[in-house]
């Protein structure tokens, strides 16, 4: 956008001179743009970083361990059992059964009933049907059928055979014979048995039972016994299975539709009507009482009791007393001991190091000078154009007008190329503004990214 003000900004300066630079016989002077890029270098001064490494020393203690055998003496006390035996009276109570003969009276009494009959007058009411008929009119309704046929389609389902194959499992097992162990038969018998509290089955009480001879249920030894038991294989196979596929057909069937029409008629219906006449009977009906009579029955039985006496007697149980003595034992074993060694080392330790090298380099920066070049009427140059070694160019028009028939012809210009004399000076160049794709950079900018 700057480039393109500039060149018009030129554009109206050339116009304005063409206009005011007639001289006296009527010719104009014309001129052209030249744009010439003028290349400045400039030097930089950038760090280049430089990564060393340094070793440094250091005294590393580590510890490594040595193994010695040493023997060293256990001690532990162990205890032995010591075995006394001492006899002790023990006194126990012994309930032994005394036998008596009573005589209980048993005596009861004997109800026996005595029958009487005797007959009594019953008056009861009965009722007895009267029936009376009668005619009524009864009106009923009488439905006619009106029969209409009829056309439509009916969809039914048609059955076609589909063969598939389905896997089932079959089992082609066989019977193996097991052995098993079968317990033994329980059997009571007569065993001895402690005394002690038992559960009475019949009241769920505690009950107290002295030791002695008792049936008790004992079971025998269990037995091997042999059994054939079946073990199954399993077996996966393909069967073909035919099954009917339902498919949807359509035809047409005619139906009669059947519509009644109500008729209403009259009809004469006899009506039987009951009606109840109560009418008094008498009868004897035979009346049976029963007395009872009571028979005293007078019975002695001798009953034989049985009581407890209570005896104490003593005797001598041997008991045998265990105290433990404690005795002290030494046993020597060996014991491997660890100890730490330690073990100094130097070693070398890595570290980085940064450099800063300083690096100069030079780079051009771009610059676009404007250059105006007169023409002569055949479109020639007629300058001459001397760059020096500071950046000036040197124009010569000989064929210019004065100064000052400038100053009266001339108007005021654009302060952008400064006042137009015959011999223009560019020590100082206009610097056109860079295109937008280049890159201008200063002094102070540093090094270029690579």
């Amino acid at each position: 956008m700057k480039l393109t003000s500039s060149l018009a900004l030129a554009a109206a300066f050339l116009a304005s001179d063409a206009a005011y630079g007639q001289n006296c016989c009527g010719t104009v002077q014309s001129y052209r743009l030249e744009y010439r890029q003028v290349m400045e270098e400039r030097q930089v001064t950038a760090y280049r970083i430089e990564n060393e490494t340094v070793y440094d020393e250091r005294q590393v203690t580590s510890y490594k361990p040595v193994w010695e055998t040493q023997i060293r003496e256990r001690r532990y006390v162990v205890a032995k059992p010591v075995y006394e035996t001492s006899e002790r009276e023990e006194r126990y109570t012994v309930q032994k059964p005394v036998y008596e003969t009573q005589i209980r009276d048993e005596s009861y009494d004997v109800v026996k009933n005595v029958y009487e009959t005797s007959e009594r007058e019953e008056r009861y009411t009965v009722q007895r049907p009267v029936y009376e008929t009668s005619m009524r009119d009864e009106r009923y309704t009488v439905r006619r059928e009106v029969i209409e046929t009829a056309e439509r389609e009916e969809a039914y389902t048609v059955m076609e055979p589909v063969t598939t194959y389905r896997p089932v499992q079959i089992d082609q097992g066989q019977y193996v014979t097991q052995y098993a162990m079968q317990p033994g038969a329980v059997r009571t018998r007569l065993a001895w048995t402690q005394s002690g509290y038992q559960i009475d089955p019949l009241t769920g009480a505690a009950v107290y039972q002295r030791g002695g001879l008792a049936w008790t249920p004992m079971q025998a030894p269990a037995v091997v016994v042999p059994q054939t038991v079946y073990q199954p294989n399993v077996v996966t196979a393909q069967v073909p299975q035919t099954s009917l596929v339902p498919r949807t057909e359509v035809r047409k069937v005619p139906v009669q539709t059947v519509r009644y029409v109500d008729e209403e008629m009259v009809r004469q219906v006899p009506v039987q009507t009951c009606r109840m006449v109560n009418e008094e009977q008498v009868r004897k009906v035979p009346v049976t009482v029963c007395r009872q009579v009571v028979e005293r029955v007078e019975k002695q039985t001798p009953v034989q009791v049985m009581r407890m006496v209570t005896e104490e007697q003593v005797r001598k149980v041997p008991v045998t007393t265990m105290k433990w003595v404690n005795e002290e034992k030494v046993d020597q074993e060996t014991v491997r001991v660890c100890k730490q060694e330690a073990v100094v080392q130097t070693v070398q330790v890595p570290r980085i190091v940064e450099k800063r090298t300083p690096v100069t380099y030079t780079y051009r920066v771009p610059h676009y000078v404007v250059n105006r070049v007169p023409l002569d009427p055949c479109g020639n140059p007629i300058s001459t154009v001397v760059p020096s070694t500071s950046g000036e160019v040197l124009r010569k028009e000989p064929t210019a007008p004065s100064k000052s028939d400038d100053a009266t012809q001339k108007p005021s210009l654009p302060s952008t190329f400064g006042p137009v004399d015959e011999r223009v000076n560019t020590n100082k160049p206009t610097e056109a503004p860079a295109p937008e794709g280049s890159t201008q950079k200063s002094s102070t900018d540093g090094a270029p990214t690579k």
